[in-house]
């Protein structure tokens, strides 16, 4: 049997305390930066969340993990916003900002880009969908996305 990655831990652990709570599991990342391994789990509220809510996750997951061990590593654990600038990975997240203007980074360049902007227009078998000012509508394969966030108009 394989062995579980961390972030599926982490998430089986903390999912339904969040939304008990009535705050949205956004992200898990466990990353090495340096010297130094990272936890990171977003929350997000309607309204945002305040620094109450991320202490609040912090010390149950805190607890959960000191109580399973599932990390083998030293870590550093951070609770946060996903700020602004989101990111949207589920598929429950492009239904819900379908109309905001979002960025999608792509692996390989799409016409000579690799970075794209437009208006989400949702999900559709398995193909993000973009409006384009003056192009249309634009359908690029999920697979070929390594990220897509919300864009920050200032």
């Amino acid at each position: 049997m394989a062995k579980k990655r961390v972030t599926d831990i982490v998430e089986e652990l903390v999912v339904a305390f969040v939304e008990e709570n009535e705050l949205e599991l956004v992200d898990v990342e466990f990353v090495k930066e340096g010297q130094n391994w990272f936890l990171r789990v977003y929350i997000d509220k309607p309204g945002g969340v305040t620094i109450d809510d991320c202490q609040y996750v912090s010390e149950y997951i805190s607890e959960k993990l000191d109580e399973l061990d599932p990390i083998e590593q030293n870590y550093y654990l951070e609770v946060s916003s996903p700020g602004l600038d989101r990111p949207l990975k589920k598929d429950k997240d492009f239904e819900k900002y379908k109309g905001r203007m979002v960025e999608v980074n792509l692996y390989q360049a799409l016409d000579g880009k690799k970075r794209i902007e437009g208006v989400l227009a949702g999900l559709k078998d398995g193909f993000i969908v973009l409006e384009m000012d003056k192009d249309g509508e634009l359908k690029i394969p999920r697979e070929k996305v390594s990220k897509v966030k919300l864009s920050v108009i200032i």
